[in-house]
């Protein structure tokens, strides 16, 4: 359906950041575009209540040229993970785009501080995504020392089993191993109650100690310096998102102080990771083994890591935390949520603020 170019929003009063608050807006001038296919609930009631152009329906990401085309109409933006939106497609966005409702947790696709010095919103899904991606998280700290996928695979060929052997595929007894937790926020506060449950005992180190009741509740052990906390675990979850700060955080140095029978699980963002010393350290036996849902350079897949797969070293997900569908739906409701508020002239509840860096 074609769609009239849309105006943009009238401002009021200075808001809180000193910045002109808008008035309401009409859905009707109003372009939500949307940069992928989502949940068939989320896109009939996104369609009821907005002037909408959705995604094409092969579910293929934007280019960078059908990005910023969008960008250039839309009033209200729905991007995802997969689109990397910058300083650059931000300057050259229309005087219109007003709104990014980011369909996710994190915005570490989205310059922020071009964003806001453009005057233009960003919000994100929070609070939806912390039980999957724990479940996810925990399901890879019990695969990777107990060789699940690896066993599984012997199976895919009914000729190469044996039967079973009192030394064969040994792994590691979870139970009165230590658990290091890198970013205690929801993720990892949930990944921590899942752990004790198994017998783990639980380490720390975030940015700002939890509350004491969740320290006593969990049994969590708060280490200020991630380099005296690294030599101490066993596995290592991390949780943290990504930021300026916290790029390459697990350096080839900071790899270097783990134990060489420790496991590396990474359900977060890849680049926190310095993944080529990952690699360098499973590849030489300096680290037991990883599991990982994220990678540097996805959807890209360094081969080496393949190799570890095949080599018992390493289990690989395609970025599947989150993948629920109760967690998409929410996801999506998060969304209509923010740009209704918007629309109505209100801060909506899921702004990111340049705190968040």
């Amino acid at each position: 359906m074609p769609h009239s170019s849309p105006q943009p929003p009238e401002t009021g009063p200075d808001d809180a950041d000193g910045k002109a608050a808008q008035r309401r807006i009409d859905p009707a001038q109003a372009l939500v575009i949307v940069t992928r296919k989502l949940p068939a609930r989320v896109e009939a009631r996104m369609g009821e209540l907005f002037t909408c152009r959705f995604a094409d329906p092969e579910d293929r990401a934007m280019d960078r040229d059908a990005l910023a085309a969008a960008m250039r109409e839309a009033v209200i933006l729905v991007p995802t993970v997969t689109d990397r939106i910058d300083a650059a497609l931000i300057d050259a966005a229309g005087p219109q785009l007003r709104l990014i409702a980011n369909y996710g947790n994190g915005v570490d696709n989205i310059d922020l501080k071009a964003a806001h010095a453009r005057g233009i919103i960003v919000t994100n899904t929070p609070n939806v995504l912390s039980e999957d991606t724990a479940d996810l998280a925990m399901a890879l700290i019990l695969a990777v020392p107990r060789r699940v996928i690896e066993g599984a695979s012997v199976l895919r060929d009914d000729q190469s089993w044996a039967g079973w052997s009192p030394t064969w595929m040994l792994g590691r007894r979870l139970k009165g191993l230590k658990l290091g937790i890198l970013g205690m926020g929801r993720v990892g506060t949930a990944v921590a109650r899942r752990a004790r449950a198994f017998g783990l005992s639980v380490h720390y180190h975030n940015r700002n100690r939890v509350p004491e009741t969740v320290e006593i509740e969990l049994d969590a052990h708060y280490w200020p310096s991630l380099d005296q906390m690294l030599p101490q675990i066993d596995i290592l979850s991390i949780n943290c998102p990504s930021t300026p700060s916290t790029f390459h955080l697990l350096s080839a140095r900071r790899i270097a102080l783990m134990k060489p029978d420790a496991y590396l699980v990474n359900t977060a963002r890849g680049d926190v990771v310095d993944e080529e010393a990952l690699i360098a350290a499973l590849a030489s036996g300096r680290l037991a083994g990883a599991g990982l849902d994220v990678f540097q350079h996805e959807p890209k897949i360094d081969r080496r890591l393949m190799k570890l797969v095949n080599a018992g070293k390493a289990i690989l997900l395609p970025h599947m935390s989150s993948a629920t569908a109760d967690a998409r739906n929410e996801m999506g409701d998060r969304v209509l949520i923010n740009i209704r508020t918007f629309l109505d002239g209100h801060r909506p509840p899921d702004r990111v603020l340049e705190a968040f860096l």
